[in-house]
């Protein structure tokens, strides 16, 4: 079976909500970018988001999905949740909370249900892309798709 034929969880996820997606695949490759991947999947960086974790250190965890070309603003990101402080996860306890490798990691499929914050330009694009779960997978939803999967919200949380 090839590539393009395999399913990934998130899309199992998307099948059974009933929502339409499109997915793509690149060769997985550690020293790409989320801006590389933007480019060789022919797409416009500012609509492929990527999905980091944080913590605020007291085993609360908070998902947040910017574009590949941002930066998270730690500050901004604590105040959208309503957090005094939080950090980043360290790689390590991604695999083990998320159930997801760096690079891999996709806001639908974890183990758990984290508080999801979509940066706000998300909601002016039509579709908006991001990890299908799997390293060198990409899946593309509305962003009203989304949130009809997972819980978020939208704020502004990257650096200027």
């Amino acid at each position: 079976m090839g590539k393009k034929d395999e399913k990934t969880n998130v899309m199992r996820v998307l099948e059974q909500k009933k929502i339409r997606y499109n997915s793509y695949t690149y060769e997985p490759d550690a020293t790409l970018t989320g801006e590389d991947i933007a480019n060789i999947l022919n797409e416009d960086p500012k609509k492929v988001f990527k999905t980091l974790l944080t913590t605020n250190g007291k085993n609360e965890y908070f998902v947040f999905m910017i574009p590949v070309t941002g930066e998270l603003d730690l500050k901004k990101a604590a105040k959208a949740v309503g957090a005094k402080s939080i950090e980043m996860l360290k790689a390590k306890d991604l695999l083990p909370l998320t159930g997801y490798v760096h690079g891999g990691c996709s806001p639908i499929g974890m183990k758990k249900l984290f508080k999801t914050t979509v940066h706000e330009t998300a909601a002016g694009f039509d579709t908006i892309m991001y990890s299908g779960g799997k390293v060198g997978f990409q899946v593309e939803t509305t962003p009203k798709d989304l949130e009809s999967v997972i819980p978020l919200q939208y704020a502004d949380v990257i650096k200027e």
